[in-house]
């Protein structure tokens, strides 16, 4: 009975594993990223945002989302991938983490992608060079790399401090 219920666990392990994720997809700069499909509330047109004085400078300020305040980061600060620049393309994505609404500014939003684990490549070490704790793993689709973030991860950063 032991060696029956152990097989059924292992037989579950590897079809969770080939079950595939979905992942929102955006552009920053000329890279594009993935987030898990789960997190994300909704898509935005960037729009105006109330700045916080003393805020860090990948911290924008904050829009009222439904009577809900909602932080929002540009991505692209705070990843230091050169000038934010905001045209029609932009975008703000809406994401739940945890209970707590944030939104985060990117280049713009690709589509949504299926990977299952074949496609999905272990990060990188880089040592001490890169921080790399934030990064999923490196997702592989026709010629196309994505970087996948733990956007929770990022967003719990002490950096961040945006939720616990």
């Amino acid at each position: 009975m032991q060696i029956l219920a152990e097989s059924n666990q292992a037989m579950s392990e590897i079809a969770h594993a080939n079950i595939a994720q979905e992942f929102l997809t955006f552009r920053l700069g000329n890279e594009e990223y993935g987030i898990e499909i789960l997190k994300v509330q909704e898509i935005r047109g960037y729009d105006t945002i109330t700045q916080i004085a003393n805020a860090p400078e990948f911290i924008k300020g904050v829009v009222n989302l439904r009577g809900i305040i909602v932080p929002i980061i540009d991505m692209r600060i705070k990843f230091n991938l050169g000038e934010a620049t905001y045209d029609r393309f932009t975008v703000v994505i809406i994401l739940n983490l945890s209970g707590r609404v944030v939104g985060i500014v990117v280049d713009g939003v690709s589509d949504v992608i299926g990977l299952n684990a074949e496609q999905v490549r272990p990060t990188p070490e880089f040592g001490g060079v890169l921080n790399t704790e934030y990064i999923m793993g490196l997702g592989t689709v026709d010629d196309r790399m994505l970087i996948l973030l733990d956007i929770e991860k990022l967003m719990s950063s002490t950096d961040m401090g945006l939720y616990e």
